[in-house]
């Protein structure tokens, strides 16, 4: 909306108005509800998991292993102190039988969508790029959570 609609809007006494001047991508792309015939519950960010594996760049291999492998996970991924996405550490790098730190095992820059990506794309994504998952960020790039590919087809079943 624009500075004047929403000046005008409260010149007639509504209260609560914002000018979010990002506009209805980045609206959606931050997770918040979206209306119409591709409302919410058709986008990823209905059907993330939050329960995700987190790291930081300074951690030992070993020390992550262990503890993503004590909550049946095979990837961990690596957030720096505000919980912006790094990184990921897959099976391979989990694997690894040294010292290494995140930062020198991790794979950096890790592919991901936003809470307003349509399911069919996502899934569609996964598929092209043969993954099992993909992480899903926030447009400033704070981690939210993961759609899997399973948790995707599921959902796309009971849409349907």
């Amino acid at each position: 909306m624009s500075p004047r609609a929403a000046w005008r809007l409260e010149s007639i006494g509504f209260t609560r108005v914002y000018d979010y001047s990002a506009g209805k991508a980045d609206w959606g792309s931050f997770g918040l509800p979206l209306e119409g015939k591709r409302h919410s519950g058709t986008r990823v960010g209905a059907h993330l998991r939050v329960d995700v594996p987190t790291c930081t760049l300074e951690e030992s291999l070993r020390d992550v292993r262990a503890r993503v492998r004590g909550v049946a996970w095979e990837t961990c991924f690596v957030v720096n102190e505000h919980g912006i996405l790094l990184g990921r550490l897959g099976r391979a790098a989990l694997d690894r039988d040294d010292d290494a730190t995140v930062e020198e095992a991790m794979t950096s820059g890790p592919r991901t969508v936003r809470p307003s990506i349509d399911l069919s794309a996502a899934l569609e994504r996964m598929r092209k790029l043969s993954l099992s998952d993909l992480p899903v960020t926030h447009s400033n790039g704070l981690l939210v959570g993961v759609i899997r590919g399973d948790d995707a087809e599921r959902a796309l079943q009971a849409i349907s």
